[in-house]
């Protein structure tokens, strides 16, 4: 399945002859979409999504939940989404699941077929069966579930035989991922004696769990959140149907920040600002540490680029979804960068801190890899052919370092289709070239 423009096999990016100065407007979060596409779907009546992203990762949320029984119709020119909810109820009680690569979808989905009455499988692409989802499923199995690994390996394909989820008392740990929280706290209100779930350890990606709790309380649900340790979601709540308008992608907006810092230009993201949920919108005070300027208004920030970039080293943690957008930009920096804590992001659409390591190096580019992260030495880049090992954010990382220096090859551009179908054709736009 491919939302993306016809994309040729590979496509080699042409630098900027200077500063660019561009207006931009980005596609809807897929984070908020998949989130607002789950909780609509539990709510009581008809929902419209406004605004929302049309890609690989959200089609493939929608049409599973149309397998389960819950009407979605889509309108992809019009970017809405009218789902109709079924009040914490799934209706089909045998569906077979095809999620592609979305950790998102996996992982809400898996939550959600434990309210159901039936059997239900769960499967994806094959980077999708490396991918662990047992924390999940041993958090079912503590509430009682019949939630399964088929091959046994902790990853999908997964098989759940439902009987309702009356609710209780969990322990789940916080370091793998943050969407097995996110999952276990929106079928929450829908169960009977509500959830009480206990972080054990670490929780990573913290701003995607707030954003979670904001998409909850939107559609009218409570959750009392205990310093990251303790969640405590009361049982027997409805969601309400609503109008929802999705936020621009933060992650999405990094590609285009980081493209001002490259060529001392300026940009700016409209509808997208300092009032935004998003953690992945902190990645413009990394930028500002590196010597950009930064203008951050309530319904946009802007970005200008300096002379020079300065090193910088950064724990990522809460931000990771952008750490391939500074890696690929900082060979070009004056002096080191160094990103920590990520060690999680080895388990997302690929090991990103390998695959970072590796392109980089492809192109001439010193780098110490971490378990938890990379050092990265200012380096003369050489031209050559990046690999993208089907992750979108590596098609669109080094897309932008391809916008500076000359040579740089971008392998299967068209994975970007996974969260942003028209990377490319925007990129194009914000360099004057459309």
């Amino acid at each position: 399945m491919s939302m993306a423009p016809d994309y040729p096999p590979a496509i080699t990016l042409e630098p900027v002859a200077g500063p660019i100065d561009a207006e931009v407007t980005l596609p809807g979060s897929k984070s908020y979409t998949n989130r607002a596409l789950v909780l609509a779907a539990l709510a009581e009546g008809t929902s419209t999504l406004h605004a929302a992203l049309f890609s690989e990762d959200t089609a493939v949320m929608a049409e599973s939940l149309r397998r389960l029984g819950i009407p979605v119709a889509e309108d992809p020119v019009g970017l809405t989404f009218t789902i109709e909810g079924k009040e914490g109820r799934i209706p089909a009680d045998r569906a077979e699941l095809f999620v592609g690569n979305s950790g998102t979808t996996a992982r809400f989905l898996t939550a959600l077929l434990a309210l159901g009455q039936g059997e239900y499988l769960l499967d994806g692409v094959p980077r999708m069966r490396q991918r662990p989802i047992q924390p999940l499923l041993d958090a079912l199995r503590q509430l009682g579930v019949d939630a399964a690994s088929v091959s046994g390996s902790g990853c999908p394909p997964v098989r759940v035989r439902a009987q309702g989820l009356a609710g209780g008392k969990v322990l789940l740990p916080g370091s793998l991922s943050s969407q097995y929280l996110s999952a276990l706290l929106m079928v929450g209100p829908c169960t009977r004696l509500g959830l009480e779930i206990e972080i054990e350890g670490e929780l990573v990606s913290k701003p995607y769990v707030e954003l979670t709790i904001q998409a909850m309380q939107a559609f009218g649900a409570s959750v009392c959140c205990e310093g990251y340790r303790r969640f405590v979601v009361p049982g027997g709540q409805r969601y309400r149907a609503r109008d929802y308008t999705v936020e621009p992608d933060a992650s999405a907006a990094s590609y285009f920040f980081a493209l001002a810092a490259v060529t001392g230009g300026r940009v700016r993201v409209h509808n997208l600002g300092s009032r935004s949920a998003q953690g992945d919108v902190r990645f413009v005070d990394v930028l500002e540490r590196m010597g950009c300027q930064v203008i951050r208004e309530p319904d946009s920030i802007t970005v200008q680029g300096p002379a020079s970039l300065r090193g910088v080293e950064v724990d990522m943690n809460a931000i990771s979804d952008t750490v391939q957008t500074l890696a690929a930009i900082a060979p070009l920096a004056s002096g080191p960068v160094v990103i920590r804590n990520v060690a999680h992001i080895r388990h997302k659409e690929t090991d990103r801190i390998h695959a970072l390591a590796t392109e980089l190096r492809r192109l001439g580019v010193v780098v110490d890899e971490f378990p938890d992260g990379l050092a990265i030495y200012p380096s003369p880049v050489r031209p050559g052919t990046v690999q993208t090992y089907d992750d979108h954010r590596m098609a669109m990382s080094f897309a932008v370092l391809g916008c500076r220096v000359s040579g740089i090859t971008i392998d299967n551009p068209g994975c970007v289709a996974k969260t942003f179908p028209d990377f490319f054709q925007r990129l194009a736009a914000a360099l004057g070239r459309a």
